[in-house]
């Protein structure tokens, strides 16, 4: 893939540099590269090949020495992510090693990475919604946080623009604030997900169930395969079904001979030039070698994931900038967001013995927002609002684990599928809390001699409201469809549960009170773009890496732009 640059010196020059090749970083090489700049992507982790060097893609449980399970050593090099069983022995190689890359939790948080070329596009649960306006307009009408620069009309072309390349499923609903997007033929819900959808949009009025909008072709699309149901995306898909930046975005790079990539690559810190009023390149942290380079280019972009891109700004320090790339405002490293994580209910149903469901699907079923859409709906107890996602399946083979049959007719009995079951969970939006924040640890070290940060982040009242909201109405809008043995739960799961970490160096119309302007750019060094989750000024409920794919592309667009009139 590309051209891998391992002996470059402080000579080599780009015209853009793009730190980070996860969703937003692949986007960013993609639209950069095409406009017709020689672009230098830095990675911290190793090369992956679409393709090639996904090893587990086509092995079942029997080919793993543990089933799937990890061994000792490897749970002490993902403790973090093993801990909430979020990796395996099929995926632990797209897992980054924790004891290499500790952080200190003043307050519980999750922090999973994922250090390689394609970064967490290649393990990222693939849920693609668009924001509206009742997210944009958020903070301004409820005075959380500021207000963000831009508005849904300044963003939608951009949505439709990456859904046309990335290959969106799904169906239109036509909800104000759920716009739909650019579809492929949606998936199926299953036979009970239909009997769920009919009764709770029968009971609730201005409830919806829909199968989940998501990166799956389901049909071909640009020399990509549709999905296969096998469901084992996290294992990197060879049909490139799913939206990656391995298998879409940066092969769309390297066509234009424009794209160099350089793996093992740890960017410790911006240069910055005074004179120039300008940052001028990076310097990074051979992660085999140890030795130190330099790197410059006209224009950069940060795509590290939030929590990386905020601490390589806030290690860049100079005489311009003694707080931190860009902190003019202080607000750098605060704000924090995520969503509430497992809280929901579940519970099995009846009938439907006759029936089954045909692969794996990829994919589960959606109940968007309904609360605080408007005055009919304004919730007492809080602002904002939350979604739910789940699905319904029938018990297998994993019916037989701890049993005490065996012998033939246990066996045969495995291949006979148990009752149905049914779950939602929901997510919750999370405020732009000051306090909220990261910072820099000097005192404890990575492994590559490189600060490591400080997380301090809490769910406050407001998201602790939604949820139990969000426990309750799932047990009723169970109860209502028919299901019985309707178990609620609250996993109090803290927040980076939900993978979904944003904010740090937000958006704004004030310098005063923001990083980035409303095309992304640092206010006080135009040519440095932040467009991965790091930007985010407030969060929704819905999944926010569309929005990072379609705000990408259009500051690349402007960049690009900006080059060429040399205001930059």
């Amino acid at each position: 893939m590309a051209n891998i640059n391992g002996k470059a010196t402080e000579q080599n020059t780009y015209d853009a540099i793009v730190i980070g090749s996860g969703i937003s970083g692949g986007w960013a090489a993609k639209e950069l590269c095409e406009k017709g700049l020689k672009t230098l992507v830095l990675e911290r982790g190793r090369m992956v090949k679409h393709v090639e060097d996904y090893p587990t893609a086509n092995k079942d449980p029997w080919d793993f020495e543990l089933r799937g399970a990890l061994d000792y050593e490897d749970q002490k090099k993902h403790h973090v992510t093993h801990g909430i069983g979020f990796v395996g022995e099929d995926t632990k190689h797209f897992r980054a090693n924790d004891l290499d890359n500790p952080y200190t939790e003043i307050k519980p948080f999750i922090w999973i990475r994922a250090h390689q070329v394609g970064g967490r596009s290649i393990v990222w649960g693939k849920q693609t919604y668009r924001w509206s306006d009742l997210d944009f307009e958020a903070n301004a009408k409820d005075g959380h946080g500021v207000d963000w620069p831009i508005r849904y009309k300044d963003i939608e072309p951009w949505y439709t623009y990456v859904e046309k390349f990335a290959g969106i499923s799904g169906a239109p609903l036509g909800l104000p604030h759920l716009p739909d997007s650019h579809f492929l033929p949606p998936m199926e819900l299953n036979c009970v997900e239909k009997h769920a959808k009919q009764r709770i949009e029968e009971n609730f009025e201005g409830r919806h169930l829909i199968i989940g909008r998501c990166a799956h072709l389901t049909e071909p699309l640009n020399g990509r395969g549709k999905c296969q149901f096998r469901n084992r995306c996290s294992r990197g898909c060879p049909f490139g079904a799913y939206f990656s930046s391995n298998a879409v975005t940066l092969p769309a790079a390297e066509r234009t001979g424009n794209l160099t990539i350089r793996p093992n690559a740890i960017v410790s810190s911006l240069i910055y030039d005074d004179q120039k009023e300008k940052a001028t390149g990076v310097r990074i942290v051979d992660s085999e070698t140890m030795e130190e380079m330099e790197f410059h280019s006209r224009i950069i972009f940060c795509n590290a994931s939030s929590l990386s891109t905020t601490k390589i700004l806030m290690n860049s320090t100079s005489n311009r900038f003694p707080e931190g790339f860009g902190n003019d405002s202080g607000e750098l490293g605060h704000n924090l967001m995520d969503h509430t994580y497992k809280v929901g209910a579940m519970g099995s149903i009846e009938g439907f013995e006759d029936q089954y469901y045909s692969g794996r699907r990829p994919n589960g079923i959606y109940i968007p927002r309904y609360v605080n859409l408007d005055e009919k709906t304004k919730s007492d107890n809080f602002v904002r609002g939350f979604g739910y996602q789940g699905g319904a399946g029938r018990s297998n083979w994993g019916s037989g684990v701890n049993s005490d049959g065996f012998g033939a007719d246990f066996k045969d009995q495995l291949f006979k599928p148990g009752p149905w079951g049914f779950f939602i969970t929901g997510f919750a939006e999370c405020l732009p809390y000051h306090e909220n924040k990261i910072s820099l640890n000097r005192g404890l070290k990575d492994k590559w001699g490189l600060p490591t940060l400080n997380i301090d982040c809490e769910f406050k009242e407001n998201e602790k409201a939604m949820n139990r909201q969000i426990r309750s109405d799932a047990v009723t809008m169970l109860e209502k469809a028919g299901f019985r043995d309707i178990l609620s739960f609250d996993n109090q799961s803290p927040p980076g549960h939900g993978i979904h970490e944003m904010g740090t160096a937000r958006m704004g119309k004030d310098p005063k009170t923001s990083i980035l302007n409303s095309f992304n750019q640092v206010h006080a060094a135009k040519n440095v773009f932040v467009t991965d989750g790091a930007c985010m000024t407030s969060s929704s409920c819905v999944n926010p890496s569309l929005t990072y794919m379609a705000i990408t592309a259009r500051a690349a667009d402007h960049a690009v732009k900006e080059l060429n009139r040399q205001n930059i």
